[in-house]
């Protein structure tokens, strides 16, 4: 049978009167929702409950001296054979077993302790601890000198033959002269070469912006996709064999029969839903790999991230070929300040690894104390598409994955779609009115 709103749209196109609507309406049986978490006929749930439902009480406090229920270390994911970790002292690169408590190498003595205690938390300056490593400093050839954007703030590296060019960012005029040297970076040792053309990356704007229904009309026009700049953007990558003991509390979910007596004196009995609150403590360890932070600030953080997946498997050696024909921006956020924001991103994931660890029907993390150890990192560029374009003098970009076809950026909205869509639902609504009143009054 339709619903309200499948009756709706009927009037409207014609195809049923009012009176028969309403019909309609009557004849279709109430719809009883299922009940969550059902009793069988042993005083069991039926169902498992799941994470998003509320515990029935929240966790009572811990007792002073209570022991918790501790759960054995747990790997979730281990680093692949073979694969190389540098010395925090040396920078030699060792074999590491992650099962092991312990990192020592065998060319300075260095020992690196497995212990994610509170008492153990440290903080270390990566930039210098990652510099042993043998980091490749320098400036890219053929990208001699940069220039930043008075309008956005982007340092861009220019090619050497280039003196004038537009900021692919906010496309600010950028003059290169005179020429300001490129400043000494850590070189990127890889990168995603273009793959998506500039006439596949309109069409795929094309089909972005015609799922956005509130976009203006023209604005296929206003966006100049002719001027589509080809940038390579600055990104580092992060790998960490992280170690996370943790205290928290497990809620199980049970049900009990409830005596009561109701409004009419009778006695009656009913199922309620209980949590028993378990203290509990363990480790989980995992290694994160390619955990990727754009380097740059030239564009919105959450527009950056909606290019993702990268399909980093595909990384390439560095060859400033590459580079020919396109913009290339250095990066300003530094490895240290970078590793900061990987860090809040392992943090999730780890405290996720940590809830399915707990495991029962409900979890809170009371601390968690994390040692990161073998930590590596990649310099690398990766390939977008970018217009900029101005609309009722506003400043809108469109980003374009150069790899898969990806869309992300901002547009304007078209009040008058709005309006119009407002009015509809207005229109709809009163019908559905109309047709409820007809129905009562049968």
């Amino acid at each position: 049978m339709p619903d309200d709103r499948e009756l709706a749209r009927e009037i409207l196109t014609g195809k049923i009167s009012i009176e028969e609507a309403g019909r309609q309406r009557r004849s279709v049986p109430p719809v009883v929702p299922p009940v969550a978490g059902a009793v069988t006929s042993r005083g069991t749930a039926s169902g498992a409950a799941s994470a998003a439902t509320p515990p029935a009480s929240g966790p009572p406090p811990v007792p002073a001296g209570a022991v918790p229920e501790i759960k054995p270390p747990t790997m979730t994911n281990a680093p692949a054979e073979g694969r190389k970790f540098p010395c925090k002292n040396c920078g030699a690169r060792l074999d590491f077993d992650p099962s092991q408590r312990a990192l020592k190498c065998p060319y300075c003595g260095y020992v690196e302790q497995i212990a994610p205690s509170a008492d153990a938390v440290q903080e270390h300056d990566y930039q210098q601890a990652l510099s042993k490593v043998g980091v490749g400093t320098g400036t890219i050839t053929g990208r001699s000198s940069e220039v930043r954007c008075p309008g956005c703030g982007a340092m861009v590296l220019l090619e050497d033959n280039v003196e004038t060019a537009a900021c692919p960012f906010c496309a600010t005029h950028l003059e290169n002269v005179p020429r300001t040297a490129a400043a000494t970076m850590i070189c990127p040792e890889s990168l995603l070469p273009f793959k998506v053309a500039q006439r596949d990356a309109v069409k795929a704007f094309n089909q972005w912006i015609a799922s956005r229904w509130f976009a203006p009309n023209n604005l296929k026009k206003m966006a100049n996709l002719g001027q589509l700049s080809g940038v390579y953007m600055p990104f580092w990558t992060y790998d960490s064999m992280t170690y996370s003991q943790y205290t928290g509390m497990r809620g199980d979910d049970y049900w009990e029969t409830e005596y009561y007596t109701d409004s009419e004196g009778r006695s009656q009995t009913r199922q309620v839903r209980r949590t028993r609150w378990t203290y509990v403590s363990g480790e989980v360890d995992h290694f994160f790999d390619d955990v990727l932070v754009c380097a740059s600030t030239s564009l919105p953080r959450p527009s950056v991230d909606a290019l993702e997946p990268w399909d980093l498997q595909g990384l390439t050696g560095f060859k400033s070929e590459y580079l020919a024909g396109f913009k290339t921006e250095r990066y300003v956020v530094s490895l240290g300040d970078g590793f900061q924001t990987a860090q809040g991103i392992m943090d999730a994931g780890i405290r996720s690894l940590i809830r399915v660890n707990i495991g029962g029907d409900h979890q809170q993390i009371t601390s968690v104390h994390t040692q990161h150890v073998g930590v590596t990192y990649k310099h690398i560029l990766l390939p977008l598409w970018l217009a900029v374009y101005r609309y009722q003098s506003k400043t809108f970009r469109i980003l374009v994955n150069a790899r898969t076809g990806e869309v992300s950026g901002d547009r304007p909205y078209s009040w008058i779609k709005i309006t119009l869509a407002v009015l509809a639902g207005l229109i709809v609504a009163v019908i559905i009115a109309i047709v409820v009143a007809h129905s009562h009054q049968r």
